[in-house]
């Protein structure tokens, strides 16, 4: 089993930055897609930006070109520079990992960090 563990959340004013890390351990696995997901409360979780094993990278429309995922395959880490913060990214942001085990490589297994609140004040 993968386990993840965020880390970087806060407060922060309009206009400034955070990023956010999220390291995965656990044994006998191999990460493909590592993302980041918000929600609002009593709202479903919805994708923010994801990145495959290779670099690919796709983005909400609502964060481009102020959002930059990356991460750090030796070290099963994923990140997320957030900057031109905006009040409305408030919310809690979660890691998300799609991976198999070696053991068993043809079924995808997904797991989810404990989420990070993000409070951006105007």
């Amino acid at each position: 089993q993968v386990h993840l563990v965020e880390s970087g959340g806060g407060l922060v004013q309009a206009g400034g930055s955070l990023r956010l890390s999220c390291a995965a351990s656990g044994t006998d696995f191999n990460i493909n897609t590592m993302g980041w997901y918000r929600q609002d409360p009593g709202k479903q979780r919805i994708l923010v930006a994801v990145i495959t094993a290779a670099g690919g990278t796709r983005y909400a429309e609502s964060v481009q070109g102020r959002f930059t995922i990356s991460r750090d395959n030796t070290e099963n880490t994923v990140f997320l520079q957030m900057d031109s913060l905006k009040p409305e990214a408030t919310a809690i942001y979660y890691c998300n990992a799609d991976y198999y085990r070696e053991s068993v490589p043809w079924t995808t297994l997904a797991a989810w960090g404990q989420g990070t609140p993000i409070t951006v004040s105007s």
